[in-house]
């Protein structure tokens, strides 16, 4: 209790001083940046990173020295990173696990990728062709992890936990949705709060976001073609995005299918629509929705004769 105060307290302390805590001086001043210089002579074509360049990305100041921003970015810190868990057929079976931290937050997001590929890829051969399959789009996973790093409250001491499972992957990440964006804005894409714009603007630059504000937007569109969506739960202090693994068979029964048929491409349908259209009796039918909402497959919205379905 004591410290989550003193949190509140030091947070409206930096907001009335216009600052974010990855502006504020890192304690340590003697870092490197071995990863950055690497990324940045990768995409960007620099020789080495120098004074300048770090001035420009707003990681240094000839006042105030390095920021915390430049702290998380650097080859070695202070800070906690991402847990990552490989569970088996339960929460008690612990196949694979990687504790990221203290390192660059470029290193966390690349040794992240390496153990996705590990469990979430495999290659399929196709005539003469050796083609990479992804369980789960790495597109939507490395989009999730990145827009962890950025907008995570990097002064809670909390992992990022990515949780991975055989049928999906979780990612929580340490802090809730910022002030002034609610859940509704926050999953449409309406409006884009950066809390760490340093960082934002670091991962732009190397082109791992494409552009602010997108992410939600962007891991719904590599699902476009898939059956069931990704999932997003926000809590007071966290954030948690479920990917599920993309199937060619959902083990769907007959009666199933044909209501999934019947909803594809509908925005919403009531019940009675949906039984007229399947020609299927009342009682058939609530049994077969009520399924394919514990499939997750079908959401239900609205209440009483406002209740309605649409396919996730």
């Amino acid at each position: 209790m004591r410290e989550s105060r003193t949190l509140e307290y030091n947070r409206l302390i930096l907001e009335g001083c216009n600052q974010t805590f990855e502006e504020i001086t890192s304690f340590n001043q003697q870092l490197t940046f071995a990863k950055l210089e690497t990324e940045f002579i990768r995409v960007m074509g620099i020789e080495k990173i120098n004074k300048d360049i770090l001035k420009t990305l707003e990681l240094y100041s000839d006042q105030s020295g390095f920021n915390n921003a430049a702290a998380l970015l650097a080859d070695d810190n202070q800070f906690t990173g991402i847990d990552i868990i490989r569970f088996g057929d339960t929460i008690d079976e612990i196949m694979d696990r990687e504790s990221l931290e203290n390192i660059s937050i470029l290193s966390q997001l690349e040794k992240t990728l390496q153990m996705f590929r590990k469990y979430y890829q495999y290659e399929k051969i196709e005539g003469a062709e050796r083609k990479c399959i992804d369980k789960i789009p790495e597109k939507a996973f490395r989009e999730a992890i990145a827009n962890a790093l950025i907008h995570r409250m990097w002064d809670i001491p909390a992992s990022i936990k990515v949780s991975m499972y055989a049928d999906r992957i979780e990612i929580s990440s340490p802090g809730g949705l910022p002030a002034g964006i609610s859940e509704e804005e926050y999953l449409n894409g309406q409006i884009s709060i950066l809390r760490n714009p340093i960082i934002g603007n670091v991962f732009f630059r190397l082109k791992y976001i494409e552009k602010f504000g997108t992410g939600i937007m962007r891991i719904n569109h590599a699902y476009r073609n898939a059956l069931i969506k990704p999932s997003y739960q926000c809590f007071s202090n966290s954030i948690k995005v479920i990917l599920p693994v993309i199937r060619e068979n959902y083990d769907l029964n007959e009666a199933e299918q044909i209501l999934v048929n019947i909803l594809k491409g509908k925005e919403k349908m009531s019940r009675s629509e949906i039984e007229k259209a399947a020609e299927m009796e009342k009682s058939k039918a609530v049994r077969t929705l009520n399924s394919l909402i514990e499939k997750k497959i079908l959401k239900k919205t609205g209440a009483g004769r406002g209740v309605r379905y649409t396919l996730k």
